[in-house]
């Protein structure tokens, strides 16, 4: 059987996928080809003609992808910082906007300078940020939450080969990041919190590949987008240690509202506001500062050890 070009087979994709609405579709064309070739997209050009075979498997992917499913779910497959974490249907697709509150995160720990840091990630879906943060911090200790028992199991899933590759265990529970009962032995000891929670208000208008394929619990936090986020944030600041701090991704016509969630809060100060690559607001971090109360005792301590 004669070989094919595989840049036509490329181009042809890519028309099918433009006039089936994908966004990218060029890129999609390109990435669903590098994934069955097993190479990176970059060396797609180093590959001139391929089997009919491949021709054939590549057309059947690229016939998923115009049905609007989601393309990692195709490939089964979606990176997060240095790790790649396994996805399909039960389980919110990691996106590359949270990669920069991961590289914030990251960024804190470095600074913070503690030895087997705490951390803890609500919400976290196939445990792609504690998995991540894991990954780059061996001496961490990170815990990390999902209500849904679907994704629950893919996070379980991950977790566990990323421990095979040798990453630092992380500890998995299942639980809803609103219950003030929630984890009550970890208060008042978590260096970090991140959380990519539902935000998404109800109603919005959606890509067919986020609304009928993403879980609608990961997707939608209420009427307002803030049923999760309000009381996540009181949890947040029973949890954290004194000079602690919290990431969470939000709508991104949400940014003032959470900022002002933890400002509502004496124990939080510095929030600031993250935008993404595009410009648009991402996630708010907030720091544990000590109440008044908090200090005055702390300051009496001081004063009894040097006395």
């Amino acid at each position: 059987m004669s070989r094919q070009p595989l840049r036509l087979a490329i181009i042809e994709a890519a028309s099918v996928l433009e006039e089936a609405g994908v966004p990218s579709p060029r890129v999609d064309a390109e990435l669903l080809a590098a994934h069955l070739l097993g190479i990176e997209r970059g060396r797609l050009g180093l590959v001139p003609l391929v089997e009919a075979t491949t021709i054939d498997a590549y057309r059947s992917m690229v016939e998923q992808r115009a049905k609007r499913i989601p393309l990692q779910y195709i490939t089964g497959t979606s990176p997060m910082g240095e790790i790649d974490l396994a996805v399909g249907p039960g389980v919110f697709v990691p996106r590359p906007e949270t990669e920069l509150l991961l590289g914030w995160a990251l960024a804190f720990l470095e600074r913070h300078g503690s030895r087997n840091p705490v951390v803890l990630d609500l919400c976290t879906g196939s445990g792609a940020l504690a998995l991540a943060i894991a990954h780059a911090r061996p001496d961490a200790e990170v815990h990390a939450v999902e209500l849904e028992a679907k994704a629950l199991a893919w996070a379980r899933r991950n977790a566990e080969t990323r421990a095979e590759e040798g990453d630092t265990p992380i500890r998995l529970y299942q639980g809803d990041v609103t219950d003030r009962m929630l984890l009550t032995n970890l208060e008042g000891s978590v260096d970090l919190v991140v959380a990519n929670p539902p935000y998404i208000p109800e109603g919005a208008d959606l890509e067919p590949e986020v609304v009928e394929h993403d879980p609608h619990s990961a997707l939608f936090g209420g009427a307002d987008g803030l049923s999760v986020i309000r009381p996540m944030v009181s949890n947040i600041a029973r949890w954290l240690r004194i000079g602690g701090a919290a990431a969470v991704e939000h709508d991104d016509t949400h940014s003032l509202l959470v900022a002002e969630l933890f400002e509502q809060r004496r124990v939080f100060g510095d929030v600031v506001r993250h935008p993404d690559l595009a410009g648009k607001a991402r996630f708010v971090t907030a720091h544990r500062v000590p109440t008044a109360v908090e200090a005055d005792r702390m300051k009496s301590v001081r004063s009894a050890a040097d006395g």
